[in-house]
């Protein structure tokens, strides 16, 4: 077997034939790719069940044998209390099928690992296929499913890899536990779909909506576009440790050690391993996927743990959450003019307005404990990290702010006059930001307005 401590990059295999050569080779391309160099686990994850494939030993590729020969499990330790092979899994998978539709459509083989198992098959692409074959696996879009009422969640399980939690800065604290988040997780799919609140993000049809020209920026050009869900458990990490986490730890992992004295060990490796994310933002992603902009051969979804600075660099990106749930909005905050904060300790978050007008106050607050008060969002749209594409940043205080600031881009008239004033007359965008306010009532906003707007 191989030990889970070796290093795989140098790793050899004895007496292979060609074919299993150029399979081999292969690995070494993928895991020498962009999605792979930052994923040492995932690198070795993947080294790991190909090395033995290659080697004729299917048998004794499980998720038990996985767990401790790639991730250091005890020998002792239970697949049935530890899923992380299962959670890695998901992710591999979905690395592999981003590869095989960007980096490796030339690539003679691609490599799937099917569910149900850990195995991986060697798959001949077709070369006039290679592109259309990969590109259903390599976008989490799905969400015909989302939209109805009634759907169950043992149907939605198997379609969404990220499982969602509607937690987004605004009412878990340390006192009342995780256990009231993890019966959230599985509740929320069943008193949240509801067609009112789904109402609130389908894209209007027929008429040119006032943010099109955003939406062709974004969807119509040649670079691929992410759009990034917030991280909620993040979000609880940070609350249940009263700890705030800017960008630059979040990148090293330092949540991950985060101190979780009320949290037993079962909740907590949920916690840092799993990849939740808010329902709002997964009917945000469902509602832009839907867009008449949207090219779905080069759109993403990426959730902000698998992201990486060089994304922001070579693509447009949708970034959904503010900096306690996104920290990547930090990189787009930093420059604007409205910047989001928020206190763990003092339960609040606010927007500074940074160089306000006569008429603006430079304070904009909004009190979590307060069942119906007022909530802010900020909406920006800035040049990528090289200036070779665009980011939209969607980020409220809380849930209802994030679905106000989605509501004014997908649909109505609140945006009409912040699109108009920073149309080009070659009908491009300049860069802007927008201020809104809205009523938040139980976690639902009502009567959004802008309140301030910049444009470059």
């Amino acid at each position: 077997m191989i030990s889970g401590r070796q290093d795989f990059s140098s790793l050899e295999l004895p007496s292979l034939q060609n074919e299993e050569t150029d399979h081999w080779q292969l690995v070494g391309r993928i895991v020498a790719s962009r999605r792979f160099q930052r994923a040492p686990l995932l690198t070795r994850f993947l080294m790991h069940v190909c090395s033995e494939t290659l080697q004729g030993r299917q048998a004794e590729i499980t998720e038990y044998q996985i767990g401790v020969q790639v991730f250091d499990r005890p020998r002792n330790y239970r697949t049935v209390e530890d899923n992380i092979v299962r959670n890695y899994a998901r992710q591999l998978r979905r690395r592999l099928a981003e590869y095989a539709a960007d980096e490796g459509r030339d690539e003679l083989y691609r490599i799937e690992i099917p569910l149900g198992g850990y195995v991986p098959l060697f798959v001949l692409q077709e070369p006039q296929c290679r592109t259309e074959e990969t590109s259903s696996e390599s976008h989490t879009v799905l969400p015909s499913m989302i939209e109805s009422s009634t759907v169950m969640p043992s149907l939605i399980a198997p379609l969404i890899e990220t499982s969602t939690l509607s937690t987004q800065r605004n009412s878990v604290w340390p006192g009342q536990v995780v256990r009231v988040a993890m019966l959230a997780m599985y509740t929320v799919l069943l008193v949240g779909v509801t067609a009112t609140l789904l109402a609130h993000f389908q894209p209007a049809r027929g008429a040119v909506q006032p943010t099109s020209a955003l939406w062709t920026s974004l969807f119509r050009s040649p670079l691929n576009t992410f759009v990034v869900p917030s991280d909620s458990g993040f979000n609880l990490l940070e609350d249940l440790s009263q700890r705030q986490v800017r960008l630059g730890s979040y990148l090293k992992g330092d949540y991950l050690t985060l101190p979780l004295p009320a949290v037993d060990e079962h909740s907590q490796a949920d916690l840092r391993t799993q990849e939740f994310t808010s329902f709002v933002d997964l009917q945000v992603v469902s509602a832009i996927s839907r867009l008449p902009e949207v090219d779905p051969q080069r759109l993403f979804v990426r959730f902000p743990r698998d992201l990486r600075m060089d994304d922001l660099k070579t693509g447009n990106a949708v970034l959904i959450g503010s900096i306690g749930s996104n920290p990547w909005a930090e990189l787009v905050q930093r420059n604007l003019n409205f910047r989001i904060s928020y206190s763990i300790e003092r339960q609040q978050a606010w927007v500074d307005n940074i160089n306000p007008k006569p008429s603006e106050a430079s304070h904009y607050e909004s009190l979590w404990t307060e069942p119906a008060h007022p909530t802010y969002a900020v909406i920006a749209y800035q040049p990528n990290l090289a200036g070779t594409g665009h980011l939209l940043l969607i980020e409220g205080l809380d849930v209802a702010g994030t679905q106000a600031a989605a509501d004014a881009l997908l649909h109505g008239e609140t945006l009409r006059p912040v699109m108009r004033a920073a149309r080009q007359t070659n009908g491009e965008l300049r860069p802007f930001e927008v201020l809104l306010q809205s009523t938040s009532i139980q976690s639902n906003a009502a009567n959004t307005q802008v309140v301030a707007f910049r444009i470059e």
